[in-house]
């Protein structure tokens, strides 16, 4: 197509999307009371007539007049990117694809079919721990000192951890993609895996709020398990590779071994003489030849 319908179809495409998406959230307008307290769960919350005292429970409010307005507007709008996001996803894809081989969109077919799922279970599981971390970063506050929460802060921590554990759980799936485009192999990803362990328990020291190991072990252990698959995964992809492509892992600079082993040489065929000409088969010398063929002797 040229350039103009190009531009026209991606306009269409991201006003279906963005459509979508104000649909949603809308949607999310309505139930946006329910929206916050079922985010806002993992705080242990005061009762009536209970004083926040200590780390005993903490006390979820808005600090500013505008706070009501633009916590439910932003809530309502990450609710409407995250449903809405087989459709806009959808799109997006429906423009790309005609410009893709078939081989690539077969990769891109399985890295959505495997990276909905792990995102999915790493966002689970930060929602698991997230009661945990909140009571124990509540527990550090003195005695005599109130825990007055803003609400968008609480919101901000809760999508910001779904977000990193999400991501998180990517990770061996970007190592399996770059195995099978021959970026990264099997073996390499094996000689890093004290750095890798080393890296990703760091990771969840730093990332995970909580003083205690629980938010860690909770974040690198499935990371880790997920890590060693995917170096399973390329050793044998890597394997396959080797028996169809006996040069696949050599570098472009790398030369392939040569077979220089000499080949027995086949049966010896008989050639038949040639057919002699008009002339030859009339046993005529050059000076007693009355024609010619074509007009031409038969030297020429």
């Amino acid at each position: 197509m040229p350039l103009v319908e190009h531009l026209r179809e991606l306009r269409n495409r991201m006003a279906k999307g963005l459509l979508a998406i104000a649909a949603v959230t809308v949607v999310a307008l309505a139930y946006s009371e329910q929206l916050m307290v079922f985010l806002t769960k993992s705080v242990p919350k005061c009762g009536p007539g209970v004083t926040s005292d200590g780390g005993n429970c903490a006390i979820v409010s808005f600090n500013t007049l505008m706070a009501p307005f633009s916590t439910t507007i932003q809530l309502s709008l990450t609710a409407g990117l995250v449903v809405a996001s087989p459709v806009w996803l959808y799109q997006l894809w429906a423009f790309v694809a005609p410009g893709l081989h078939k081989h690539e969109k077969k990769y891109t077919y399985a890295f959505v079919g495997a990276a909905v799922p792990l995102f999915a279970a790493g966002a689970y599981l930060a929602y698991l721990i997230l009661p945990i971390s909140v009571k124990v970063l509540i527990s550090l506050t003195p005695e005599g000192s109130a825990n007055i929460l803003s609400l968008s802060d609480v919101l901000d921590f809760t999508l910001r951890m779904v977000l990193v554990f999400g991501l998180a759980f990517e990770l061996p799936l970007v190592l399996v993609m770059l195995n099978l485009t021959g970026v990264l192999s099997g073996k390499r990803m094996a000689r890093w895996w004290r750095g890798v362990i080393m890296g990703v328990f760091v990771f969840g020291a730093v990332i995970t709020p909580t003083t205690d190991p629980v938010g860690m072990l909770a974040l690198a252990g499935p990371i880790t398990l997920l890590y060693l698959a995917a170096v399973g995964f390329s050793l044998l992809n890597d394997k396959r590779r080797q028996r169809n492509n006996p040069d696949a892992e050599l570098d472009d600079d790398e030369a392939s071994s040569l077979d220089l082993t000499p080949e027995a040489v086949g049966e010896v065929e008989s050639v038949g003489s040639a057919r002699a000409l008009p002339e030859q088969a009339t046993g005529e010398s050059d000076g007693a030849r009355s024609h010619r063929l074509n007009g031409y002797d038969d030297i020429t």
